[in-house]
């Protein structure tokens, strides 16, 4: 029996990357954010990146350019390497490892967790990731699930955190939107084909194309749908006529619908 979706998750808005505000020295999936989530009340989602050493390390991009003090391929650099590197428009703090997050975090709100893509097209994946995952996950208490958009990652953390519940994220899958993708990989995802194969208990999909007919669908089943991004209240009061919670940034969700 596939493992349910925490009801916090569904009740609580999921502050994207963490609470973060580069501005205001709390840049994406960083400490500084992650507690400012917290004493917020707000939920979480992280992205996750492996290093070379094979830890899970809570950051969004493939590369270091854009959101570290620092260049070239994250999974080039060790995990100590990788937390020494400061965030750009934070206090110096480096990148933070997922086992590091949970303590901080500590099931005080709820923790949406999205494994990126590590194949680079989607396709199976070598597993390291997942495993890194799962294993600094034993023993976390606290609400939790994970997610990625590549479905042979949910396939494999089901298979090695079988309790935890999974989902998978989804898209409209635009071939514009995806420059890395083949066409005929966004073509097959578009349809969310793999729900079943990979014991998901949710699906987490595009704001913008929430009415595709596939989500409802799943949603009249009962699947619970969650949302990304969404960036003011009036994209939040459109996502919710089809969809159970959103995840926001650069404005403040109300902590109660």
């Amino acid at each position: 029996m596939k493992p349910v979706l925490p009801a916090a998750i569904l009740t609580v808005p999921l502050a994207h990357r963490a609470l973060h505000d580069a501005a205001d020295g709390r840049p994406e999936n960083s400490r500084a954010a992650i507690r400012a989530a917290i004493a917020a009340g707000y939920g979480i989602e992280i992205d996750l990146q492996l290093s070379s050493d094979g830890c899970a390390m809570v950051f969004h991009d493939n590369g270091l350019d854009r959101l570290a003090e620092a260049s070239g391929p994250v999974r080039a650099r060790t995990c100590s390497a990788l937390q020494a590197i400061p965030l750009k428009g934070g206090d110096g703090e480096g990148i933070p490892e997922l086992s590091e997050v949970l303590e901080l975090v500590a099931g005080q709100v709820p923790l949406l967790i999205e494994l990126k893509d590590q194949n680079g097209q989607m396709g199976l994946t070598d597993g390291a990731l997942e495993r890194a995952t799962a294993e600094a996950l034993k023993g976390y208490a606290g609400p939790v699930a994970v997610m990625s958009f590549n479905p042979n990652s949910v396939a494999e953390l089901a298979r090695l955190a079988p309790d935890i519940a999974r989902g998978i994220t989804t898209s409209a899958y635009d071939p514009a939107e995806w420059p890395e993708l083949p066409r005929a990989v966004c073509d097959g995802l578009r349809g969310i084909p793999d729900f079943a194969r990979t014991g998901s208990s949710f699906i987490s999909h595009e704001a913008g194309d929430l009415p595709r007919p596939r989500v409802q669908a799943l949603r009249n089943d009962g699947v619970p749908v969650l949302c990304w991004t969404v960036t003011s209240a009036a994209e939040e009061t459109a996502a919710r006529v089809f969809a159970d919670n959103v995840t926001f940034e650069q404005y403040l969700s109300p902590l109660t619908s």
